[in-house]
């Protein structure tokens, strides 16, 4: 087989890349910055792949993947022109992942990594003497940023978390900064998701808050404001959504340590985006985690708390009804 290049236009979806002469690993916080977004790299969910895809266009029946040895068990997906194809299942300690019988026309080849284990590849390979070439994104720019409910270990496969689903069916370009227990309103997320482009930015925030007792009745809608208003330092216009926590039965009404339900944070929600409304912002919409995906859903929740893989698919059909009867016809550019 032919060695395509490991070249930064191959990654799509990340923030950066880590390179070494054995590897090229890409990151959802800025690498170089790696030691500010304490503790240990959000808690070492940076390293996680969601929603980081190789992508290449090429007439080629196989491509191969090698990576460092796997640490755990993981799964990575192969999309053709945009449709899921094949499931690998990468046992931990196997260093190459291999999809083929996948056509002689020309087509786009977008590699799903794993969006719970770290991926670091090592090449990538296509079968001698085909064609293949790099491809720009020219798409809108959509981050998402959230929890577990964002990062969606359970998903069926790392294509099918349901921000992949949404930007795959918006044909909107996906950075998911989903951080599985780790969606505590940090100042640097904020500076970091200020300076990434964008078209398009939601942010699902609250779970965490409570779950950890992070904030408290005193401290969480300050802080809420002030991670919108770095981002708007920036993104002075671009449409932002606020979403507040989906259903969770255990903390809806019962308070945490300190003052906090999930009852109270959505008030509180609602009231700092109409409260940053008044002050002039036109382009920030409030999106109600309830109605999202509510107690009717609670089937789809096997701990309560994580939608499954089936529970991804109505969290996106529903996150897509709903920005497109809130956000106004033409205001993300796509409708």
């Amino acid at each position: 087989m032919q060695q395509v290049p490991l070249s930064e236009k191959l990654f799509h979806g990340a923030v950066s890349l880590e390179k070494t002469k054995e590897f090229v690993k890409p990151w959802r916080i800025p690498f170089d910055q790696k030691d500010l977004f304490v503790p240990a790299c959000i808690n070492g969910q940076a390293e996680l792949p969601a929603g980081i895809r190789v992508t290449l266009r090429s007439n080629t029946e196989s491509i191969k993947i090698a990576i460092v040895k796997a640490t755990e068990f993981m799964q990575m997906d192969c999309l053709i022109d945009g449709i899921l194809v094949k499931t690998a299942y990468i046992s931990k300690g196997e260093t190459t992942v291999l999809f083929n019988s996948l056509g002689s026309q020309m087509k786009v080849i977008e590699l799903y990594l794993s969006q719970k284990v770290p991926v670091a590849v090592t090449g990538i390979y296509l079968d001698e003497g085909s064609e293949w070439e790099v491809i720009e994104d020219s798409r809108l720019q959509w981050i998402t940023y959230g929890s577990s409910i964002t990062h969606c270990y359970y998903s069926h496969s790392p294509s099918q978390t349901w921000p992949t689903l949404v930007a795959n069916e918006l044909d909107l370009n996906l950075t998911c900064l989903g951080y599985s227990g780790n969606c505590h309103l940090e100042p640097m997320v904020a500076r970091m998701i200020r300076d990434l482009p964008a078209d398009f930015i939601s942010l699902c925030v609250g779970i965490n808050i409570v779950g950890g007792k992070t904030l408290s009745e005193r401290t969480f809608s300050s802080a809420l404001i002030g991670f919108i208003q770095t981002i708007r330092d920036v993104q002075k216009d671009v449409p932002l959504a606020i979403i507040s926590p989906i259903f969770h039965r255990e903390r809806e009404q019962q308070e945490n340590e300190v003052g906090l339900s999930l009852e109270k944070v959505r008030v509180e929600i609602l009231q700092v985006v109409n409260t940053l409304k008044k002050y002039g912002d036109k382009n920030i919409y409030y999106i109600d985690g309830l109605e999202m995906f509510g107690e009717e859903y609670e089937k789809w929740m096997p701990d309560g708390l994580h939608p499954d893989g089936d529970g991804d698919k109505i969290l996106a059909a529903r996150f897509r009804q709903m920005i497109e009867s809130t956000i106004p016809q033409g205001n993300i550019r796509k409708y």
